[in-house]
């Protein structure tokens, strides 16, 4: 029995060698952090906590590929890569500017695609038609930063989005035909158990691809940390064993179509205020969520109604 859908074997069954993903910083903003929706982006958001030591929008796109494989090479010898514009808004630019970066990432003779990070309000026809464009030549992946489907939360977070927004761009980029990814923080403040798995049934009936779960890190630095230390009442905090059950409970409830590509988000230690789980990988993760669901007799979509 499949446990779930795995985004990995889909990789492989699509690629002949391993895929890498090399991050690039290439000086993006957001929309909620220049004032065009809001000031000071995400309250959760800390770039440097996922940011690779290679990254610097300082650094030319080339630059910063040619230290991500160097340093990847000392792994693998043999892999392709994607260029991965991770940080900030990654369509957040006129067109001009959008073909110059994805160009120069596209012309580095190791690189066999993008993958594309950004949010709902930050698309429109012509850059989908631009990316479109790229997708003929090259693997291509659009990721939405949808983080809660929740109105309440987005507002909160100071996303700067609705859902209704959310729902707008990924049926927009439905039509495109595009592989789309979204990312999703399980624990954000004021929402219940039972809201966080509502929000496997809304995403359920939406057009998508790939699903990325993050559990909530509250870190040094970030606007939600103050929060945390003058009215903790608010937040849920989950223990490692509370959440694994979250993302069972979660997956149980979603489509079994969509891949699930990750669990947990890895935040370098001295980093993070909570929760403390003893650092903690993807991959032990992984087998602790797969060794429950096993000891559960479950699976992705065993509870999912069409």
């Amino acid at each position: 029995m499949q446990l779930y859908n795995n985004y990995n074997h889909f990789f492989k069954q699509q690629f002949s060698e391993r895929v890498q993903k090399i991050a690039i910083d290439a000086g993006f903003t957001c929309p909620n952090r220049d004032g065009k929706k809001a000031f000071g982006g995400c309250t959760y958001c800390y770039n440097k906590s996922f940011n690779p030591f290679y990254c610097s929008p300082e650094k030319s796109v080339n630059q910063q590929i040619n230290e991500g494989i160097a340093f990847f090479e000392k792994k693998y010898k043999t892999q392709q890569y994607l260029a991965y514009f991770q940080a900030y808004t990654n369509t957040y630019a006129d067109l001009e500017t959008l073909r110059n970066l994805y160009s120069e990432a596209l012309s580095h003779a190791k690189v066999i695609g993008l993958v594309i990070a950004t949010r709902p309000d930050a698309i429109d026809n012509e850059k989908l038609e631009y990316i479109k464009s790229l997708s003929e030549n090259y693997f291509v992946v659009l990721e939405y930063g949808v983080e809660s489907t929740n109105n309440k939360t987005l507002e909160f977070i100071n996303r700067g989005h609705t859902h209704q927004e959310t729902i707008t761009a990924l049926k927009l980029t439905e039509k495109y035909n595009l592989q789309t990814g979204v990312h999703l923080i399980l624990g954000l403040p004021g929402e219940s158990r039972s809201e966080i798995l509502q929000q496997a049934v809304e995403l359920s009936s939406l057009p998508f691809h790939v699903l990325k779960l993050h559990q909530l890190q509250i870190l040094k630095g970030t606007k939600m940390a103050k929060q945390f230390e003058e009215n903790p009442s608010i937040f849920n905090i989950y223990p490692a064993q509370e959440y694994i059950e979250l993302v069972i409970d979660f997956l149980e409830l979603l489509n079994p179509k969509i891949m699930i590509e990750r669990f947990i988000s890895e935040s370098p230690r001295d980093m993070i205020i909570s929760p403390n789980w003893n650092g903690l990988k993807n991959f032990e993760i992984v087998a602790k969520i797969e060794k429950r669901m096993k000891e559960r007799k479950t699976y992705q979509g065993k509870f999912y109604k069409i």
